[in-house]
C-alpha cells in the first residue's frame, strides 16, 4: 500500500484473465498493489495459482462473458464495490481465412466473442465503475482500417474494427459518465491468439500496458492507444 495510511488499494476487474495477456496483467496489477477480481470461464487454473501467491490482493471469479444470466450473476455478486478499473479482455481468432471462407457461423462466433460481449459487459459492470474510474477493452492494431494495409486475418480485423466502432457508440451516449474510456493495442504478443512467432512476450508488454492505464485516469473521451501511450489511427 502507498500514500498515506487512510489510502485505499485502488480496485480492478479484469475481465477474461484465464490465460494470455488478461492473466498477465491481472497479476501485474496485483504485483503494483491494486486489489484485483480477475474472471475466468472454467476452473481458472493458472489464475487460481496466481491468486494464491499475491496473498490476497487477487480474487478469482467465474463467467462466461457470452451469458447474459452470468453477467448479471457477477454484477449482483459485486454490488457494492467500487471499481477504479474495469478490463476488459477477450478475443478468439478462427484462423486467416479470406471472408469468401468463411462460414456464417464462424463469423458469428467471433463477431459475438470479439464485439458484442465485450460491450454487453461494459454495459452490465458500469455501474460498479466509481466516479473517475476508467473503463478499458483489449483491442489490437489489427482493428484499424487506417491501418489495414497487409493481407490476412479478415475476420478478426473486422470483429475489432467493430468492436471499436461500438467503444466508440458507448462513449457518445455515455460522454457524461466521468469515466476515462480506453482501448488498448497491446502490440503483437506470443499467446495463444497471437501464436509463436510474435515478436513480443506479454511479461514485456503487460507492464507498459499497465503504466498506459494508471497515466490516463482520469483522462476524458474515449482514445485508442498502443502500449507506448501513442494515439493508434482508427
Amino acid at each position: 500500500m502507498s500514500g498515506t495510511p487512510h489510502h485505499q488499494p485502488r480496485q480492478a476487474l479484469v475481465i477474461g484473465a484465464s490465460r494470455g495477456l488478461g492473466l498477465v496483467l491481472a497479476d501485474e496489477l496485483a504485483r503494483r498493489g491494486w486489489h484485483v477480481i480477475a474472471t475466468a470461464r472454467g476452473d481458472g487454473g493458472e489464475l487460481r495459482a496466481r491468486a494464491d501467491a499475491r496473498e490476497g490482493r487477487l480474487a478469482v471469479e467465474t463467467l462466461e462473458m457470452t451469458s447474459s444470466g452470468q453477467l448479471a450473476a457477477l454484477r449482483e455478486r459485486l454490488a457494492g464495490r467500487r471499481l477504479d478499473l474495469l478490463f476488459v479482455n477477450a478475443a478468439m481468432d478462427r484462423g486467416n481465412l479470406p471472408i469468401s471462407e468463411v462460414s456464417t457461423e464462424m463469423f458469428t462466433e467471433v463477431m459475438i466473442t470479439n464485439a458484442l460481449s465485450p460491450l454487453r459487459t461494459l454495459e452490465a459492470l458500469r455501474g460498479l465503475v466509481a466516479p473517475g474510474g476508467t473503463v478499458a477493452v483489449m483491442s489490437s492494431e489489427q482493428g484499424s482500417i487506417t491501418l489495414n494495409t497487409e493481407d490476412g486475418y479478415e475476420l478478426y480485423k473486422a470483429s475489432k474494427a467493430a468492436l471499436n466502432q461500438l467503444m466508440r457508440s458507448y462513449a457518445t451516449r455515455h460522454a457524461d459518465d466521468g469515466h476515462t474510456k480506453l482501448l488498448i493495442d497491446p502490440g503483437h504478443n506470443r499467446t495463444r491468439l497471437g501464436g509463436p512467432d510474435a515478436p513480443l512476450l506479454p511479461e514485456e508488454s503487460i507492464p507498459a500496458v499497465a503504466d498506459v492505464l494508471e497515466a490516463q485516469a482520469g483522462a476524458p473521451g474515449l482514445q485508442f492507444l498502443d502500449r507506448h501511450g501513442n494515439t493508434v489511427p482508427w
